[in-house]
């Protein structure tokens, strides 16, 4: 059972979005863990009477909420127990808090009472968030371009999903009778082709890279398709150079603002990628290369074992490796290029080189065929056209 603090309050203090934030720390009587509470207002008042309510329930023996609690202190409750406590990669974790935080909790829907909540509320998020803008980029043909979409429709999408899970926990836990998500349609995403470059492109964009310090990083995503994460999350325990194969074991990305190496989630994510001849002559190069590093540095260089470092030996920070192929790129006057779509040439160029397309799957790491169908069947216009002469000359027509 929860006691109230000497002076009958919790901690409260003013957000700088303005509003005002009280919380308590209470055990729970069902695990005995510590947890912390918060509930919001539009004035300090407002927030502390919220507040008070937490207790009152708490002191009978109840959850900390119910269906009068806004959707913004139901979502603060939902990140800190059934987000935390799912299986998902700490970095979706963190994308789906932020999102949480920058788009629902801190909006107007967030200050709207669970057992208020229709429908139409959320189509309304949904519009506004279609509708917000943001300044264009200016060039110089453009000077003072016409304002541009803030949001895309992946994150809109994304957003409603995190309400929609957030809600679904609502059910569960019997502040609600039934999820309004569900009677709304969820926000569509325009299917966007992946951007690719052909093989003589994709070469000379490796050669305007030489010279650059992350070259070897984008040669070898070139070469395997590997994404930038797992590239950069890559042992040198993982490498055998010798029968030149290399292991996919886990992935390099930002987590709660810190390099992090993760497991991958899906077990067709962690895969034996095999390497051609020169792949294998450039990453014996790379590693004299980090050797020569590592006798610089001395006593300052940090042993992580990994493939691509820093001149220090620490994990590479993933934006230097887009500035480099971006560098590179201009170099070789090719616009639009990023880290990935050096994945997506890969796999496009297996394809129309008649590598089966469950062969290509198990390369990428997808869970299916259909994903790899979805992403990369479409193929070049030459290849297509060389298809069906094939099977033109085949038919003898």
């Amino acid at each position: 059972m929860a006691k109230r603090a000497a002076n009958g309050r919790g901690a409260v203090r003013q957000r700088t979005d303005g509003r005002w934030e009280a919380r308590l720390s209470y055990r729970d009587s069902a695990t005995g863990e510590r947890k912390r509470v918060s509930v919001y207002g539009a004035t300090q008042k407002l927030a502390l009477a919220e507040l008070d309510k937490v207790q009152d329930r708490l002191e009978a023996g109840k959850p900390p909420r119910d269906a009068t609690s806004t959707l913004s202190a139901w979502l603060v409750h939902w990140r800190a127990t059934t987000l935390a406590a799912g299986d998902r990669k700490a970095a979706t974790k963190e994308l789906y808090a932020n999102l949480s935080r920058k788009h629902l909790e801190s909006g107007p829907l967030g200050a709207v009472r669970l057992d208020r909540l229709k429908p139409s509320d959320i189509e309304g998020l949904v519009l506004s968030m279609r509708a917000a803008t943001k300044p264009g980029k200016p060039t110089q043909e453009h000077p003072n371009p016409e304002p541009v979409r803030a949001l895309s429709d992946s994150t809109i999408r994304q957003t409603f999903t995190i309400l929609r899970q957030a809600l679904d926990g609502a059910v569960r836990d019997g502040l609600l009778a039934r999820n309004p998500c569900h009677l709304v349609k969820r926000p569509g995403v325009r299917r966007i082709e992946a951007k690719y470059l052909d093989t003589s492109a994709v070469s000379a964009l490796l050669v305007a890279a030489d010279g650059l310090r992350y070259a070897p990083v984008l040669k070898l995503i070139a070469s395997t398709g590997l994404r930038r994460g797992e590239a950069l999350a890559l042992r040198w325990a993982d490498v055998d150079l010798d029968d030149g194969v290399l292991l996919v074991r886990g992935t390099l990305s930002r987590v709660n603002g810190k390099l992090a190496i993760t497991v991958p989630k899906s077990e067709r994510s962690r895969r034996e990628i095999p390497l051609a001849p020169p792949v294998v002559a450039m990453l014996e190069a790379h590693r004299k290369t980090q050797l020569e590093e590592r006798l610089r540095a001395a006593n300052v260089w940090q042993d992580t074992g990994l493939v691509f470092t820093s001149e220090l030996g620490t994990p590479v920070e993933p934006s230097s490796v887009l500035r480099d192929i971006k560098l590179a790129s201009a170099e070789a006057g090719l616009e639009g290029v990023g880290v990935h779509t050096l994945r997506h040439s890969a796999a496009v160029a297996w394809l129309e080189g008649g590598t089966h397309i469950r062969q290509v799957a198990d390369l990428l790491g997808h869970s299916s065929i259909s994903i790899t169908g979805d992403v990369y069947g479409h193929g070049s216009h030459d290849g297509a056209r060389a298809a069906v002469v094939a099977l033109g000359v085949q038919l003898s027509l």
